[in-house]
């Protein structure tokens, strides 16, 4: 512990007063957040869980993982390539325009390019057609999310817009979901709700990015869009080889398996999802555009405070997840309203894939930092390639504690080959 706040005090003091008063109201806003948008689901999950019945709730989260593909897609990246260039040209307005105009026309085609595939696939595919509304009323998350603007007030530094929309959004969505969601009859309503939540807080983001921030449109040339394309390439691909082999999990549960086991996962990847971000991603979404311009000034400082702000998050995963395996029974108990062994068993091997993430984090971001997004790319398209065949195997022959073992097994890989590739890194 002594030498966990020595470490702390360390790295606090590398960064200058400015820096430092940034980033950590940027974490703030973030963590505040996540602990409302963790809160709540402690409430509502269990709540749907209880009332829709396993058979329902994981027909929803089946939905859920299947529109996250086309969420993937209609972000293409640009998560963390825009967020780098509105970070570098924040205060060359001209230019912010530029980007927010090519950005959001590119969103918008391939949102389009997403209700035409998501029509056909409900169209032809039994699987989907048996429950085609489900998919339909999902699909509101897609152009919500299209249209909210995350990237552009992360590179903006200003992530307290981020936190207020969603928190108010999260707050309309719990509320209405006690309302109407009284029984497995009303299933429906629970997509209907997350997508009408998700348009509000996305054109209410627009809105700030208008007239909060003085941003115009205008339809921008091909060569703009282009650029943003390619900018964006390794990245969507990284992202969508690293979706492979986590969104697919429970995709791949509802395909081979049934609803039921459907549900008694998707529980377990919650809290272990809960446990794998939050603080976490707070922090490494208020230090990427920062570090990114410290890289930009002096690379070693940049490697040097990465390094450190690695060593902390190691630390302290190693005091906090032991406590979440031992109380992993409790804390299944707490969310569902009972010990379901399936769910702890689950959680229990998904903890070891999360230390591995959390080991790993802010080194994974470093190598999009420095700007190597195909090795970054390359990493997780290889892991993905094995990963991908993996799960597909251990499902069918292990059913959900396969999908959790095949889990722990990629990350450990993925932490691997990126220490070994990070630590080669020549920063003169």
């Amino acid at each position: 512990m002594p030498s966990l706040i020595k470490l702390i005090k360390r790295t606090y003091k590398m960064a200058h007063p400015h820096e430092r008063k940034i980033v950590l109201s940027n974490a703030a806003s973030l963590s505040l957040l996540q602990i409302v948008t963790y809160a709540l689901p402690l409430v509502i999950v269990p709540y749907l869980f209880r009332v829709l019945g396993a058979e329902k709730f994981g027909l929803i989260a089946f939905a859920q993982a299947f529109i996250q593909y086309f969420m993937i897609l209609t972000d293409y990246g640009f998560s963390i390539t825009a967020t780098k260039e509105i970070s570098l040209c924040t205060n060359e307005h001209a230019k912010v325009c530029r980007a927010f105009s090519s950005v959001m026309i590119v969103k918008m085609l391939l949102s389009f390019l997403s209700l035409l595939m998501l029509g056909a696939m409900v169209y032809f595919i039994p699987k989907f057609k048996a429950d085609w509304l489900v998919y339909i009323l999902s699909f509101g998350q897609v152009i919500g999310n299209t249209l909210f603007p995350v990237w552009f007030f992360q590179g903006k530094e200003k992530m307290k817009y981020i936190t207020n929309l969603n928190i108010i959004g999260s707050i309309i969505f719990a509320f209405f979901i006690f309302y109407y969601v009284k029984g497995p009859q009303d299933y429906l309503m629970v997509p209907l709700l997350n997508s009408s939540v998700f348009l509000i807080t996305g054109i209410m983001g627009q809105y700030i990015a208008f007239r909060g921030f003085k941003v115009t449109f205008k339809f921008e040339v091909y060569k703009n869009i282009r650029e943003q394309l390619r900018a964006g390439w390794d990245v969507f691909i990284s992202i969508a080889a690293i979706n492979a082999y986590t969104n697919t999990r429970v995709f791949i549960l509802g395909l081979l398996t049934n609803n039921n086991i459907t549900g008694f996962y998707s529980i377990a990847e919650k809290i272990s999802s809960a446990c794998q971000t939050f603080p976490l991603s707070s922090f490494t979404q208020s230090l990427f555009p920062r570090l990114s311009k410290i890289f930009h000034k002096n690379k070693l400082k940049a490697f040097t405070m990465m390094r450190r702000v690695q060593q902390i998050t190691i630390y302290i995963s190693l005091i906090c997840l032991p406590l979440v395996f031992i109380f992993a029974g409790l804390i299944v108990k707490i969310v569902c309203g009972k010990s379901y062994q399936e769910s702890v068993l689950v959680l229990r091997i998904l903890l070891i894939s999360v230390f591995f993430v959390v080991a790993n984090a802010f080194r994974v971001q470093f190598l999009l930092v420095c700007g190597k997004t195909h090795i970054y790319a390359r990493i997780h398209v290889i892991m993905a390639m094995v990963g991908l065949p993996l799960i597909f195997l251990l499902v069918y022959s292990f059913s959900f504690t396969g999908a959790a073992i095949a889990t722990a097994v990629i990350e450990a890989g993925i932490f691997t080959i990126t220490y070994l590739t990070v630590s080669r890194l020549k920063l003169t």
